[in-house]
């Protein structure tokens, strides 16, 4: 991560500069398609390298312009890779109970109270496309009917 930081500030320095020192920042570019552990950074890397080694040398504006691109799909890979994660990374998510899947498959929402009618409404809704005669899977209309029922008596089925 250190590394990464360095790389950072040294590619906003040559970013930000009024005329970019492209040797440098192939010199740079080269080290982190060498050293980083990251598959995508260093695949950015990889590819601004030549382009940047061009623009070292020549004045083209067109070429100068195409390193800066680069330099900036660079920088932004870093970006991403040094920006703060927020969350629990690869938790498991959490389990549905059996009523919420059953809402989730009508289509309704999960903090509402519903009405009988309301349910059998969002059935209907959601059994028009399901239906083995309109194209649909005789087991997803089977299923499907189920929720209905999982809503419709609560109390008599058990969380799977």
């Amino acid at each position: 991560m250190e590394r990464l930081d360095s790389w950072k500030l040294a590619l906003e320095r040559l970013r930000s500069g009024p005329s970019a020192d492209f040797a440098e920042a192939g010199r740079l570019v080269a080290e982190i398609a060498r050293m980083s552990t990251d598959t995508m950074l260093r695949q950015a890397a990889e590819q601004a390298l030549p382009v940047l080694r061009q623009a070292a040398g020549n004045d083209d504006h067109g070429v100068t312009q195409a390193a800066q691109r680069r330099l900036g799909v660079v920088l932004e890979v870093v970006h991403d890779l040094t920006a703060p994660r927020f969350g629990r990374r690869n938790a498991a998510p959490k389990k549905l109970s059996s009523e919420d899947r059953a809402r989730k498959m009508l289509g309704l929402p999960l903090a509402v109270q519903l009405t009988c009618e309301d349910i059998n409404r969002a059935y209907r809704r959601a059994a028009k496309g399901m239906h083995p005669d309109h194209g649909g899977s005789a087991q997803a209309f089977i299923d499907l009917a189920a929720a209905r029922d999982v809503l419709i008596h609560p109390g008599a089925h058990k969380d799977a």
